[in-house]
């Protein structure tokens, strides 16, 4: 049996196309629609990182739903929610560049040590054996992490926005995975470690494109597989969807645990959290709602009552059901969003910056293995304070333009530095371009501050 221990190497390699991957292939991955053959491996080592291969992908279907969108004479996505989840997905993959793929350190320990059989790796019965393991265990980290409050907690950023639409699909919370990761740990007594992170994979990549709108129906298709009607049940925060269809890439697992519901065309679905936390901050929404916890924990009397307010559902009340009594839940009516309206100028400028940390994140992805981690830890520092900083801007809030004035000294002062360690970088000729951008940008956040000039702001809810 070939070695299965994972090198650090191998969790950053594949990040480009290769050479299997034409535009076909790349987009039936997004459907899972691909070839056991062209997707099977012997080592974790030579597993692609599929994921961000498909950023491409992500941002074709982006514009591909707004053209939609567009065409039907319907609202098209709002920039600041959908900088604000695509944010999430950028603040995950930082997390995988600092962690390393070190969650995944116990399935490969057991599997090494502990497991039961032998699976022969080239073989398509293993291939899909892991397809549908890695989808019922998803199911389960799934349903856990609506029905457990600290794991919700952490899941509640995936459901955090208002709007339903595809970038949704990558508001993702930066620990989910350190959170579930024990859920699969039973598949490692079996499936080898290449299959399971390549279906892994494949399984979430699935469920990017169920996010949308635009999508009313399947058919037939949906009485066996997850699709957008669905899943935007799932999203809904009305009375009838809550805790319901928890499924990934199959549907039938809620079929066959009675937590399916069929979406009722009749009713307007209400997407977001049932008590909303308004905000345009990916930092601020990943860890907020932990305070929510720990404010139930302190209002509960006795030690039983206390953990459960850790390890029942966010509706549990003492002498209720683990979930929550329907009585006791909020039926959530129609209501406005949370909106911040910047002039358009701002939204350009805050457009043009993103596009930047993005391009300066995939050079770091590009790279990220030949550097020391406290290089990739104060890079990784840098673009979640920056995207943080651009949060806050969307959201108007008083004072920020002091961080977005240090972010831009900073990196006027550190460009060269930067782009001399992505050694070869596209941004190395552009050094004294975006020096001077970011100093001009420094300079209008001074005048912001010292009040010479001022960005008029409406904000409705």
């Amino acid at each position: 049996m070939a070695n299965t221990t994972m090198s650090r190497h191998a969790l950053g390699a594949a990040l480009g196309l290769g050479p299997d991957a034409s535009l076909l292939h790349g987009l039936g991955r997004m459907f899972y629609m691909v070839e056991p053959a062209d997707t099977t491996f012997e080592t974790p080592q030579e597993v692609p990182f599929y994921w961000r291969q498909a950023w491409p992908y992500f941002l074709a279907f982006l514009l591909l739903e707004n053209l939609v969108l567009w065409l039907e004479h319907k609202p098209l996505a709002r920039l600041n929610d959908s900088l604000t989840s695509i944010s999430h997905g950028i603040f995950q993959e930082c997390g995988r560049l600092v962690f390393r793929g070190a969650e995944h350190w116990m399935y490969l320990y057991i599997y090494d040590n502990w497991r039961l059989a032998d699976l022969p790796w080239d073989s398509a019965i293993t291939w899909y054996l892991a397809l549908l393991g890695v989808d019922f265990c998803y199911y389960w980290v799934h349903r856990a992490s609506h029905e457990v409050h600290i794991l919700w907690a952490q899941h509640q950023v995936h459901h955090s926005s208002e709007d339903y639409n595809l970038s949704v699909g990558l508001r993702q919370s930066v620990l989910q995975g350190w959170c579930g990761f024990v859920f699969y740990l039973p598949m490692a007594l079996l499936v080898p470690p290449a299959h399971f992170l390549t279906h892994q994979q494949f399984n979430l990549l699935y469920q990017f494109w169920i996010h949308t709108e635009t999508i009313s129906t399947l058919g037939p298709l949906e009485w066996v597989f997850n699709t957008p009607k669905h899943h935007r049940v799932h999203h809904g925060c009305n009375l009838y969807c809550l805790d319901k269809n928890y499924g990934g890439f199959l549907i039938i697992w809620d079929r066959l645990f009675g937590t399916f519901a069929d979406e009722r065309p009749k009713e307007e679905t209400i997407y977001g959290l049932v008590f909303n936390q308004p905000s345009f901050n990916p930092f601020f929404l990943q860890i907020f709602y932990n305070k929510n916890v720990v404010n139930k924990v302190r209002a509960m009397t006795g030690w039983r009552n206390k953990v459960s307010a850790v390890i029942k559902g966010p509706s549990w009340l003492p002498g209720r059901p683990w979930t929550g009594a329907d009585e006791d839940k909020i039926d959530v009516k129609p209501r406005d969003k949370y909106e911040v309206r910047l002039p358009l100028w701002v939204n350009v400028y805050l457009s043009m910056h993103f596009v930047l940390v993005v391009l300066g994140f995939q050079e770091l992805a590009l790279r990220y293995m030949s550097m020391s981690p406290l290089v990739v830890l104060g890079f990784v520092a840098y673009i979640l304070a920056s995207l943080t900083t651009i949060g806050m801007m969307f959201d108007g809030r008083p004072g920020v333009c002091l961080m977005e004035l240090v972010r831009c000294a900073v990196f006027v002062a550190g460009a060269p530095r930067y782009c001399g360690l992505l050694a070869g970088a596209p941004c190395t000729m552009l050094v004294p371009v975006l020096q001077a951008a970011f100093a001009l940008s420094g300079l209008f956040w001074t005048l912001q501050a010292l009040r010479v000039l001022q960005i008029k702001i409406k904000k409705t809810k």
